[in-house]
């Protein structure tokens, strides 16, 4: 059954061309911007909306999955109107809601739209956010659940055609009483644990918070710019579920300054889309990989890339931990995933043992500050 929730009439009310909503768990985000959407769709001929996510999986359990349970339960959902390969839905009066993932870049630089939604818009880049506002006419929603500030408090927020909104689950007329009954027992755990007062200010309250027991609090994001310090790469690899990563590094010895700057994070990669998309950004630039996979490095090598592999011996994930900490990280602002992955790389026992996630790009950052911050012939963690 269809709610009409108060998070809904809330967003109704926003003005402006760009509605920003931020808000914790179960606070009918989701479930508030996509029934406007639809009744846009139903009520204006021939408009056309995109909704995106940060992936195809995201959008599958997300945005897609409430939009078809919305219309179902309104008893709009035909399906000779769904196009389950483009992931697109044609109202009768040839208006269309589509859904696509931000990973694709051909679609972030594809067709102009009249209405744009971003959910969980804190998972993908400004770049993504500038493309495809850009190529959009009228209203731009964005959503969010306020785990630490992302390019939206430092780089939208002010602009004048901004229209920002906090709900919480207390919005949400429609929100299970297993889920407020969650909330209100994190909100007793919070007078007593900083884990849940955080988790209580993030997702109880839709306030901005942080992660207890981050492994780096040493970085913020700004320009990539290095001056006219030597750039060296890094790179971690992976196949089906693990992204290939690739990422720019300058470090600043001097000012205890390291710049870095995402350029590569993608699955299913092969050897050779590998090797071209180094040589794309690195050029005979200088690439340490990780020597997990030798066999993968003499194949990236012999296709022209300047690679060589990272040794690594016994406690050398906290050796380098140790020296990245002792150094002021600069993130180039369009590195999401490096962003995602600082914000979510935490110590699993105090602080003698980091969580084997969101590492990818970390790592490939770990091989590069080793390389040229640590005596290759001493120490632990040496390159070849």
């Amino acid at each position: 059954m269809f709610v009409q929730t108060t998070a809904i009439d809330k967003i109704n009310a926003l003005q402006k061309r760009i509605k920003a909503i931020q808000g914790g768990t179960s606070a009918g985000k989701t479930y508030g911007i996509l029934p406007i959407l639809i009744n846009k769709a139903l009520s204006t001929p021939m408009i056309e909306i995109s909704v995106v996510a940060e992936s195809v999986p995201h959008l599958k359990r997300g945005a897609l999955k409430d939009f078809k349970k919305m219309m179902f339960a309104k008893r709009n959902f035909y399906s000779n109107h769904w196009n389950a390969t483009d992931k697109k839905y044609t109202f009768h009066n040839g208006s269309y809601i589509e859904f696509f993932s931000a990973d694709d870049d051909a679609k972030l630089r594809g067709a102009r739209r009249d209405i744009l939604y971003m959910n969980e818009c804190n998972n993908m880049s400004l770049h993504a956010y500038t493309e495809l506002a850009a190529r959009t006419k009228d209203d731009i929603f964005l959503d969010w659940n306020p785990t630490s500030e992302f390019w939206f408090h430092d780089q939208i927020q002010q602009d004048k055609d901004v229209d920002f909104l906090i709900l919480t689950y207390k919005d949400n007329e429609a929100c299970p009483q297993s889920a407020i009954d969650f909330i209100l027992k994190a909100k007793e755990k919070a007078k007593r644990s900083k884990y849940w007062s955080n988790w209580y200010k993030v997702y109880g309250l839709g306030l901005v918070g942080s992660l207890q027991g981050s492994v780096f609090e040493n970085w913020r994001t700004g320009e990539f710019n290095p001056d006219d310090m030597a750039t060296i790469y890094g790179q971690d690899y992976g196949f089906s579920n693990d992204p290939t990563t690739l990422i720019e590094v300058a470090i600043d010895k001097k000012k205890k300054l390291i710049y870095a700057k995402e350029l590569l994070y993608k699955t299913k990669l092969t050897t050779s889309e590998i090797a071209n998309i180094n040589i794309r950004h690195a050029g005979e630039k200088l690439i340490v990989g990780d020597s997990a996979e030798p066999r993968l490095i003499q194949e990236i090598k012999s296709k022209g890339c300047n690679l060589v592999a990272t040794k690594k011996g016994k406690d050398s994930i906290l050796t380098g931990i140790k020296i990245i900490q002792d150094y002021d990280i600069i993130v180039e602002r369009n590195s999401q995933n490096l962003i995602k992955e600082l914000n979510n790389y935490r110590w699993l026992d105090k602080g003698n043992k980091p969580c084997d996630d969101y590492n990818h790009l970390i790592d490939a950052l770990r091989y590069v500050v080793f390389y040229q911050l640590s005596n290759p012939n001493k120490g632990k963690y040496f390159i070849s």
